[in-house]
C-alpha cells in the first residue's frame, strides 16, 4: 500500500525509522526488533539507507522485503542520490520493484567527507523527479523537509522553495528533520501551505534519552535545543535512567501536542529501540 492510500484512510498515521545494523550478527537479530515494533501495529516504517560504498544498502532492501513479506507493515525506503550515478539508482529503484516495495523517501543525503560525490542528483528533487519520469506511479515517493531550515539553507524563504520543488518533481508526502519545539513545525506547515504545497507533512519525533547522542544529531541537523531540552540534558545527562524517564515525558508532550493540532501523524525516529517504541505508543494510545 502507498503511503498517500495510509494518510487518506487514518487521521493520526504513526510511523517508526529504523536503519540497518553495520554487523551481521546484529542483523542476525533484526527479527527480535521487528517483532517487537509489529506488536505495536505501526502504519509503516522506513528503513534508512547509505552514502555510495556502504554495504548497508542491501541490507536495507532485505529489511525492507522482510517488512513487507513476514509483518505485513509497510515499507519505506530512504533512497539518497548525492554518492550515486544514474545507472546505480536504477539498479536500486529495480531491486526495490523486484522486492514489492511500493514507498521511497528520496533524499539528497548527508555530505560525506570520505566519500566523493556524483553529479547526477546533486539534490532531491532531482532524485525525486528522475525516480517519477522512469517510473511513473510506480512508487509513492517521500521527501524530508526541515521545520528549522537544513543547515546548508541560507532562509527559511528557500526552505520552503525547495520543498515546493520536491512536491512539484512528484513528492506525495513530506517528513519531517526532529525539533524539539513544536511552534517551528507549526509556523513552517502554515508557510508550506501558503504556498501551495498541500501534501501530508509529517512531523519527526527522536526523544531525548542520550544526551551526547541528542547533542550530536543536533550539530548535524541544525535543531535548535529549547531551554526545557537544554535543562534536563544537563540535569539528567549523566543519570542514564533518569534521562530516558525525562527525554520520553517530553517526546511524549511533543507528540500529544502536535496530534491535538491535527497534525497527520508522528514519525518516530527510534534509533532500532523497540521499547522507546513501545513506551511512546503506550503513552498516547487513547489519543490516536
Amino acid at each position: 500500500m502507498k503511503l498517500t492510500e495510509i494518510y487518506k484512510n487514518k487521521e493520526s498515521v504513526i510511523s517508526f525509522e529504523i536503519f540497518p545494523p553495520k554487523r551481521d550478527e546484529e542483523l542476525a537479530n533484526i527479527d527480535a526488533t521487528l517483532s517487537e515494533l509489529a506488536m505495536l501495529k505501526p502504519d509503516y516504517i522506513s528503513v534508512t539507507f547509505g552514502a555510495g560504498g556502504t554495504s548497508n544498502n542491501n541490507k536495507t532492501i532485505d529489511i525492507a522485503k522482510k517488512i513487507k513479506e513476514e509483518y505485513k507493515i509497510e515499507p519505506v525506503v530512504h533512497l539518497t542520490g548525492l554518492y550515486y550515478d544514474v545507472q546505480e539508482i536504477d539498479f536500486f529503484v529495480k531491486a526495490l520493484c523486484d522486492a514489492g516495495v511500493d514507498n521511497i523517501l528520496a533524499l539528497r543525503g548527508d555530505m560525506n567527507p570520505n566519500v566523493p560525490a556524483k553529479n547526477d542528483f546533486p539534490y532531491a528533487a532531482k532524485l525525486i523527479e528522475y525516480i517519477k519520469a522512469t517510473t511513473g506511479d510506480r512508487f509513492c515517493i517521500a521527501g524530508g523537509c526541515y521545520p528549522e531550515n537544513h543547515p546548508e539553507t541560507a532562509n527559511s524563504v528557500d526552505e520552503i522553495r525547495y520543498a515546493k520543488a520536491k512536491v512539484e518533481a512528484g513528492a506525495d508526502v513530506l517528513l519531517s528533520q526532529l525539533f524539539f519545539n513544536n511552534q517551528y513545525f507549526y509556523d513552517y506547515v502554515m508557510h508550506c501551505r501558503m504556498a501551495g504545497i498541500d501534501v501530508p507533512i509529517t512531523p519527526g519525533i527522536m526523544p531525548a534519552i542520550n544526551a551526547k547522542q541528542i547533542r550530536r544529531m543536533v550539530d548535524l541537523c541544525g535543531a535548535t535545543l529549547p531551554d526545557n531540552t537544554e535543562t534536563i540534558l544537563e540535569k539528567y545527562g549523566d543519570n542514564k535512567e533518569a534521562m530516558l524517564d525525562a527525554g520520553m515525558a517530553f517526546a511524549t508532550s511533543q507528540i500529544i501536542d502536535l496530534l491535538a493540532h491535527g497534525c497527520d501523524g508522528v514519525h518516530l525516529y527510534i534509533m532500532n529501540n523497540p521499547s522507546v517504541a513501545r513506551k511512546l505508543c503506550n503513552s498516547i494510545v487513547n489519543i490516536i
